[in-house]
């Protein structure tokens, strides 16, 4: 098993993350909050414990491979890759500016992206691509893929969750963002996912349910995933949107709007008191 960072030390990084987001997205004027927020401590665990990448050699053949299927939340991800290491952190200002690598869906040509994405609901079948050529090559890696509640929505999704499970890729690992909001509203009320586990497990997928905001949790998960073989596992990650800010959780109207300059002052101030809390 590896060697887990300290978890101190991965908190505090989760809220460097997530007063980067806030900051890009006030200087951009637009881009999507919420479910940016809600996907910072998945991305942490992910890339500072589980994934196997190199940001110095970022096309390395022996990488794990991460996918970001809702690719609106990619402030969270541009983020990361910049703390990580892929690229300089000042890049960061430029998200959604003419010319920049850093778009509002992530693109391929960023070091550490390996798909463009925002047309929900394709994430998973091209995992499945990914996952199925590696077995084929005889590579020993895993594959990740994270998609947002509202996202099941798409057809697309259940095909692909029955192709996993028909070839057995046990070296693919799907991650719903369970934040409970889409960009209409509740999902619930939009179009009610039901019971995702028993959905999943339909589908012959192993599941396994987690805080998606307890990091400890969550590399439980990952080692646990690892261990399954014979079918694809996915991770349910019970999320708050717009996680870490008071007035921004769990609000609809979060989903597609950037904070104002005050607004990005006030919760500067409040993940400024959440890293006091923890020196």
């Amino acid at each position: 098993m590896e060697k887990r960072p300290d978890i101190i030390y991965l908190q505090k990084k989760a809220i460097e993350i997530r007063k980067d987001i806030l900051n890009m997205l006030t200087l951009a004027g637009s881009g999507h909050t919420g479910g940016s927020l809600s996907i910072v401590e998945i991305l942490v665990s992910l890339y500072y414990y589980k994934l196997k990448n190199d940001p110095v050699n970022p096309s390395w053949p022996g990488r794990d491979r991460f996918l970001l299927s809702k690719g609106h939340a990619c402030p969270a991800l541009y983020a990361v890759l910049a703390h990580k290491g892929y690229f300089p952190r000042d890049m960061l200002w430029t998200l959604r500016k003419l010319g920049s690598p850093l778009q509002g869906h992530p693109q391929l040509g960023l070091a550490g992206v390996e798909i463009s994405s925002g047309s929900l609901g394709q994430g998973l079948s091209i995992a499945n691509g990914i996952a199925l050529a590696a077995r084929l090559d005889g590579l020993g890696i895993r594959v990740y893929c994270l998609l947002g509640d509202g996202e099941t929505n798409e057809g697309q999704v259940w095909e692909a969750a029955m192709t996993a499970s028909h070839y057995k890729l046990d070296n693919l690992c799907a991650i719903v963002d369970y934040n409970k909001l889409q960009i209409d509203g509740f999902c619930c009320e939009v179009k009610d996912p039901g019971d995702l586990k028993h959905k999943w497990e339909s589908f012959g997928w192993s599941v396994l349910k987690v805080d998606g905001h307890d990091l400890q949790a969550l590399m439980d998960s990952y080692d646990c995933a690892e261990k399954i073989k014979g079918r694809p596992t996915v991770i349910i990650a019970d999320t708050v949107k717009g996680k870490g800010v008071s007035f921004i959780e769990n609000k609809v109207e979060w989903h597609g709007i950037a904070p104002k300059k005050e607004e990005c002052e006030k919760a500067l101030q409040e993940l400024d008191e959440a890293l006091r809390k923890l020196a």
